[in-house]
């Protein structure tokens, strides 16, 4: 049998859109990336969620493109993070989890790419690529800022906060270091390298909007492409929920339930608040909005009965699809088919390729410097593509004995369960909630792929160890 799954894992490790090629053009679409913290697949109304309100999520389903094959890098925040922005799997430049390193200074990232091409970028909400306060002394990870990473504009924690008041304890979660209604012995906002101390009151989701709005506005006003990323740490926890939201769930338990419901629907609240200001400033058609989740529902959300992956086995921390499969948008009015499902499978490290080709943004790719995302611009603007490439997930805690990777085919997944040396085979076209391992139905296939596996691996080393910089 030929090992076909070896070879795309070799071909899979270039870059396959020719968007480098392309020529600057005088106007640029605008471009914003919006992404929810611990959100599962079944967390919204759009994926068949009929408890959680979010009337605009919706909205942008119906007048966008819905990826009903959106996986995550990893199964947690920091490495998909990274992915997102450098088109490369986290394995590349050592985030394996989170806190456990930061972005590296010779990796190449979308914004930087962006600010070459004429664009200002801004940075909004959750970082967790390493530490933003310069004066942050901690025992993991190291400093590493949006502004060193091609961003002239950020207001950002370097990890979670509370989603309602984010500088107070919240009383009805663990206190992390200080009691209920003391400050947040946590993340703190840094603007701009400075300790940010008003505005910080009420819903989080509205505090990082209330500070993306002007940099967009000001953008506009001196006609500049944008490129931001708001990126919300809703409903990741502590999951809190303001009176009025908390009033909209009225009579359901556990009490956290009315929390987590609440918090989601305040995040999309101002994705509609968002698309607003866009119509009012007449650039909703040149701006492209894409939403995403940076991996599936938190655990203990999921143990409560609150969190969902929907259909799906598993939730964050688990290579199951219920730990990297999310829910993931883009609206584009006039570029993209209203209502359009796109079924091609897709990375989050495919964001950087695509937009590259989607904008038509210069970029030339530096030598043996392997970039992992293909672009999807065939699927979203045409009749669709079958990828060709497989998708690769996988996050480690080597302290914890934890490593949990897969690999995503067409219609084959072979993954190694965290905590598992054991490895097993999915036919997701038959069975996407994974309830059958079939691999001792299809040997060969398993062979195959975990040689494509080990493949990965390798170049994943060798990249993190020096390969792809110039020392």
């Amino acid at each position: 049998m030929k090992n076909k799954y070896f070879t795309i894992a070799l071909t899979g490790l270039c870059f396959h859109s020719p968007a480098h090629s392309y020529a600057v053009e005088p106007e640029k679409p605008n471009i914003i990336l919006l992404m929810a913290d611990d959100l599962g697949w079944g967390d919204v109304g759009f994926n068949g969620n009929r408890e959680i309100k979010t009337p605009n999520l919706d909205k942008m389903s119906e007048e966008g493109i819905l990826f009903s094959r959106y996986y995550t890098a990893a199964p947690l925040c920091s490495p998909t993070r990274g992915s997102i922005l450098t088109g490369r799997h986290p394995f590349r430049f050592g985030v394996f989890a989170a806190h456990t390193a930061g972005l590296r200074q010779g990796e190449v990232t979308l914004p930087e790419i962006c600010k070459k091409n004429g664009y200002t970028t801004g940075f909004f909400g959750k970082w967790h690529l390493g530490w933003v306060d310069p004066e942050d002394v901690s025992t993991r990870g190291f400093y590493s800022p949006p502004w060193q990473h091609g961003f002239d504009e950020s207001f950002a924690t370097r990890s979670a906060v509370p989603t309602w008041n984010p500088t107070v304890t919240p009383g009805n979660f663990g206190n992390w270091g200080n009691k209920p209604g003391e400050p947040w012995d946590g993340s703190v906002y840094i603007h701009n390298g400075e300790k940010v101390t008003d505005n910080l009151e009420g819903d989080d989701s509205r505090i990082i909007m209330d500070r993306a709005i002007p940099f967009i506005k000001q953008a506009v006003e001196k006609k500049q492409p944008f490129f931001t990323c708001i990126w919300f740490h809703a409903p990741h926890e502590p999951v809190v929920a303001g009176p009025e939201y908390l009033e909209m769930y009225k009579g359901l338990q556990p009490e956290i339930k009315r929390h987590y419901f609440g918090c989601i629907t305040a995040l999309d609240e101002q994705v509609g608040r968002l698309r607003k200001t866009l119509k009012e400033l007449g650039i909703e058609e040149n701006t492209m909005i894409w939403f995403s989740s940076d991996n599936g529902p938190a655990d203990p959300m999921v143990k409560e009965g609150v969190g969902s992956a929907g259909q799906f086995r598993g939730h964050k921390h688990m290579i199951y699809e219920g730990g990297i499969r999310v829910p993931s948008l883009l609206v584009w009015p006039g570029t993209v088919t209203p209502g359009k499902k796109v079924d091609t499978r897709m990375s989050s490290y495919d964001y950087l390729p695509t937009i590259i080709d989607l904008a038509n943004l210069n970029f030339k790719k530096k030598e043996n410097y392997p970039i992992d995302g293909i672009s999807l611009k065939p699927a979203i603007t045409g009749n669709g593509m079958v990828r060709d490439t497989t998708i690769f997930s996988a996050w480690m805690r080597l302290v914890e004995d934890t490593y949990g990777r897969a690999l995503i085919g067409e219609r084959f997944k072979l993954l190694i369960p965290e905590h598992s040396k054991i490895p097993e085979l999915y036919d997701l076209k038959n069975d996407p909630g994974e309830k059958a391992d079939v691999i001792k139905k299809y040997p060969e296939i398993a062979e195959d792929m975990l040689k494509e596996l080990s493949a990965w691996e390798e170049s994943c080393r060798l990249s993190r160890d020096g390969k792809d910089y110039i020392y």
